[in-house]
C-alpha cells in the first residue's frame, strides 16, 4: 500500500517567516507553493521550489484568492474570466521559476476559501480544471475527495487526486468542517494518525455527528502552518512505517 504525503508550503512573506518548511520537506512526498496572492512572493517561491528539489518531491502550485491579509481564507465572487485569469498567472507564475530552476511543476492543488467553494460549486470548479488544463494538461489537480473539483477535473481530461485532511472534521456530506466552527481543527495528533490509517484502510471517516463517510484517499494533506506540523509528519512518517503503508508522490504512482 502507498499514499502521497502533501503539504502546503512556501507561505513566508518578505520579512515575515511562516512555518517549518525546511523541517518538514524530508517527510512528505509533495509540497504545494504559495503563488504570491494569499502568501508566499517570487523568492520564496524560488527558494521552497530549491528545497523541494534537494529531496525529490514532487512540486505543486497552490494558488488562492488575492487576499494577504485573511491569508486566502475569505471568499471573493468573482466573474468566470477573471477566477480564469488569476489561476493562469498564479499558476504560470511557479511554473516559470520551476523553469528556471531546472525542476517540473506536477500538480495544482488550490488554496482555502477557494479550494472549499470549489468542492460544492461545478461552475468554479469548472473554471479551475479549464485553467489548469490551458496551462500544462498533464498536471495533476487535487481536489477533496468526491468533490465538484475533482469530478470537473476528470470532464476536463486532467489525472485527478482525491485529498484527504489529517487534522480536519468532516460534515456528514462530506465537506470540511468551517475553521469558524467549533472542533473544525483535530487537535489531538494521535487521533489524526489513527484517522489518517482509516482513510487509507477503509476507505471510510466519521463526520462529526458521527456518520461513516466513503472517502477515496490519494493523498493525504499536513498543514505546514500549524506549531506542530514538524513532530505530526514525524510520528505519521513514523507510523505509516510501521504500518508497510509506503509513502511516494502522485507522479510516481501515476507512472
Amino acid at each position: 500500500m502507498h499514499i502521497d504525503l502533501n503539504c502546503d508550503l512556501g507561505e513566508s512573506y518578505g520579512a515575515f517567516s511562516i512555518g517549518q518548511d525546511e523541517e518538514i520537506i524530508p517527510y512528505v512526498t509533495s509540497v504545494n507553493i504559495a503563488c504570491g496572492f494569499h502568501a508566499g512572493d517570487p523568492s520564496v517561491m524560488a527558494k521552497t521550489i530549491q528545497r523541494a528539489q534537494k529531496y525529490g518531491t514532487a512540486i505543486g502550485a497552490h494558488p488562492g484568492y488575492q487576499d494577504l491579509q485573511g491569508f486566502g481564507r475569505r471568499f471573493i465572487p468573482m466573474e468566470k474570466d477573471e477566477l480564469f485569469h488569476m489561476l493562469v498567472y498564479q499558476i504560470g507564475a511557479l511554473q516559470g521559476l520551476c523553469l528556471a530552476y531546472g525542476a517540473t511543476l506536477r500538480h495544482v492543488k488550490p488554496h482555502g476559501a477557494l479550494y472549499n467553494v470549489a468542492a460544492v460549486q461545478p461552475d468554479i470548479a469548472e473554471t479551475i480544471a479549464q485553467a489548469v488544463r490551458v496551462v500544462n494538461p498533464a498536471l495533476i489537480l487535487y481536489g477533496l475527495s468526491g468533490s465538484e473539483l475533482v469530478r470537473a477535473g476528470e470532464r476536463a481530461g486532467l489525472k485527478v487526486a482525491h485529498e484527504v485532511f489529517a487534522d480536519r472534521s468532516y460534515q456528514r456530506n462530506g465537506t470540511l468542517t468551517p475553521r469558524t466552527e467549533a472542533d473544525a481543527i483535530i487537535t489531538d495528533k494521535h487521533l489524526a494518525i489513527e484517522r489518517v490509517l482509516q482513510f487509507i484502510n477503509e476507505g471510510t471517516t466519521m463526520s462529526l455527528t458521527g456518520e461513516s463517510i466513503p472517502m477515496k484517499a490519494d493523498t493525504v494533506c499536513i498543514h505546514g502552518d500549524h506549531p506542530q506540523a514538524l513532530p505530526f509528519v514525524m510520528d505519521l512518517h513514523e507510523r505509516l512505517k510501521r504500518e508497510g503503508i509506503m509513502t511516494r508522490s502522485l507522479e510516481s504512482q501515476h507512472g
